[in-house]
């Protein structure tokens, strides 16, 4: 067992301010706490994806964002954490349940190619169908269960996936994993970014890192003329960006072939047609590389 210093509820746990705190812990939830510090260990950089209001394509994003990076080599998991709707499974095409390693009986996440694996709550139900009836508590120890007890491995980017609005799940992740980087996702229009602004409030009262925003549905792309229509406007995203002092990271049209890709289970940016969401979400994730690398959050750990 790891030292009771490395433990983030040492400053609270008895063990830890008896005897010096070097024998075995046997707290539950500190235990746990340096389960998820392990896992964490093994991964370069977390990138929490979320947005104020449902119905922005969140979950679009972070697979095709995800899918994007793990294209250009890197190693890449998904953490699906939207309890009650859980979609990345359907959108990667991914129908098996979870795995156990015999050796370590931790969970293995499913694996969509060499770069790219998955966990979600979709793959623990025998019936895609049903509902999960949790309040605010189960749904804390589950996430927090997907981080500890998930044999990633070695990543470079974990990616994670939530539910709309600023609700458990949110805290969760945020109390869990103080360094993940938030990508904040929008629409253009006003609605979606009033809703935004009070992620954003709820980013800032939490003393979050935020890499930055990107605009999805910016524009349609005409199927027959491969022109642009502003459906929803454009550079509202952007907008909020420099509002905030928030880095933009780029925007997605609404192109037809993201619908073709998603209900055939593949991302866009795997068909071998070019399009404008293929080309779109590829810049995205060389605009996610570069923030990370350079983002003052990233590298000095420094907030909003």
């Amino acid at each position: 067992m790891s030292s009771c210093s490395s433990c983030s509820s040492a400053a609270s746990c008895a063990h830890a301010t008896s005897k010096g705190g070097s024998g075995n812990c046997s707290d539950p939830a500190a235990m746990q706490d340096q389960r998820i510090a392990e896992r964490l260990g093994h991964i370069r950089h977390t990138l929490f994806v979320m947005s104020g209001k449902g119905g922005v394509g969140k979950s679009s994003v972070t697979v095709n964002s995800a899918a994007a990076l793990a294209r250009r080599g890197f190693k890449v998991g998904i953490l699906d954490v939207d309890m009650h709707g859980p979609s990345v499974p359907n959108l990667l095409g991914l129908t098996g349940g979870v795995e156990m390693d015999a050796e370590t009986g931790l969970m293995l996440p499913a694996c969509y190619n060499e770069n790219l694996s998955v966990i979600s709550m979709d793959s623990l139900l025998q019936d895609k169908n049903q509902a999960i009836l949790w309040r605010g508590p189960k749904k804390t120890a589950a996430i927090r269960q997907f981080i500890a007890d998930v044999k990633w491995g070695d990543l470079d980017f974990l990616l994670i996936d939530s539910p709309p609005g600023t609700g458990d799940e949110h805290m969760t992740v945020m109390q869990s994993i103080p360094n993940a980087l938030c990508v904040v996702v929008t629409t253009p229009q006003e609605i979606s970014l009033a809703d935004v602004r009070k992620a954003i409030n709820f980013l800032q009262y939490t003393n979050s890192n935020v890499l930055g925003v990107v605009e999805n549905m910016s524009g349609l792309v005409c199927p027959h003329c491969r022109q642009e229509i502003d459906l929803f406007k454009k550079g509202g995203g952007e907008e909020l960006s420099r509002k905030y002092g928030l880095k933009f990271l780029g925007a997605v049209p609404l192109d037809p072939v993201t619908v073709v890709a998603a209900d055939k289970g593949v991302p866009v940016v795997y068909l071998e047609e070019e399009s404008a969401a293929k080309t779109a979400f590829l810049a995205l994730a060389d605009a996610i590389v570069q923030a990370v690398d350079s983002s003052l959050e990233a590298l000095a750990g420094t907030h909003i």
